[in-house]
């Protein structure tokens, strides 16, 4: 599909309108929320495939059920959510055995008991093709008089942060990632925060999404994002030709949160030392579906900044 994942989603928004006294949140954000006799839900879902978002033949099927569950929890994490229950359906190659699956489910269950997330149900099938998971998490915001947090709050003057290190992650960071719901919690509070996601899909990529939600422009500070890439992204930098910048914007599977607000978020600090780095601010208003990114060097220039990031279908 040369259109790209971002043309289907805007398809989608679309086709199927909710009623927002329902559906206060629906398709386009981290996760959706439905009010159920006068309670919140919120819903995400995400699909895992073998060959694109992990290698049967090189990850172990504990780290494979992990990171499966943990793409969900980081969804929730991006939304100011707790995650209270999980159902994983998973479509299953003749090849593995029933000690293969059970690995698969033990390494989704740590993490779930980790996070107080219980497996509660799911589906299981058998086919020809390579190992399939989707998992479906059902949250509750953390700020109930706020509900889940979205990516359509940005304003003019807002200071751009990330939470962590950018770029490398197929090193194997992209395996091994805490879904940032620590920050999340000592946000979502937060008067001050005004928008967030998580960085799926690269820096650029994903930063470009909140902007068009937010119907607002964006600059990035090249010499604060120099702070912010990761070992990983230094190492592959040296033997691929790309830069380290290049790998912290564009390489996505980071995991961390995207958040944008007012500068004194810089501030928090959840227990472990943990925070938020500022890395660039939002710059104007614009047109709603539309956004301009533009990266400032350090000696002043500013080039265009473009939507580069991994996108399904191209």
């Amino acid at each position: 599909m040369p259109e790209g994942e971002n043309a289907l989603v805007q398809w989608l928004r679309e086709r199927f309108v909710a009623d927002a006294t329902r559906v206060p949140v629906g398709i386009g954000d981290d996760l959706a929320a439905v009010r159920l006799d006068g309670s919140l839900v919120a819903v995400t879902a995400d699909m895992l495939l073998d060959g694109v978002h992990f290698e049967t033949g090189r990850h172990s099927f504990e780290a494979i059920g992990r990171k499966a569950l943990a793409c969900s929890l980081s969804d929730c994490a991006a939304a100011a959510c707790w995650p209270r229950a999980a159902t994983v359906s998973v479509a299953l190659p003749p090849t593995m055995t029933l000690a293969d699956v059970q690995r698969l489910y033990e390494g989704m269950g740590r993490l779930a008991d980790e996070f107080r997330c219980p497996i509660v149900g799911g589906d299981t099938t058998s086919w020809r093709g390579r190992l399939a998971i989707d998992v479906t998490v059902l949250a509750e915001p953390m700020a109930p008089n706020r509900g889940p947090m979205r990516r359509c709050g940005a304003r003019a003057g807002d200071t751009i942060f990330v939470s962590g290190p950018l770029g490398g992650s197929l090193v194997g960071r992209h395996m091994e990632f805490v879904p940032r719901l620590d920050l999340a919690a000592l946000l979502a509070g937060e008067p001050g925060l005004h928008a967030m996601m998580d960085i799926s899909d690269g820096l650029a990529m994903d930063l470009d999404r909140l902007c068009r939600a937010s119907a607002c422009d964006a600059e990035l500070s090249a010499e604060a994002l120099a702070g912010m890439v990761s070992a990983d992204a230094q190492a592959m930098a040296e033997t691929d030709g790309r830069t380290p910048l290049d790998h912290a914007l564009s390489d996505g599977e980071d995991f961390e949160l995207l958040v944008v607000g007012e500068a004194a978020l810089a501030d928090l600090r959840v227990s472990t030392g943990g925070g938020l780095i500022p890395v660039g601010r939002i710059v104007v208003c614009s047109t709603a579906g539309r956004s301009a990114m533009t990266l400032l060097s350090a000696d002043g220039r500013r080039e265009p900044l473009e939507p580069r990031g991994y996108e399904h279908f191209r």
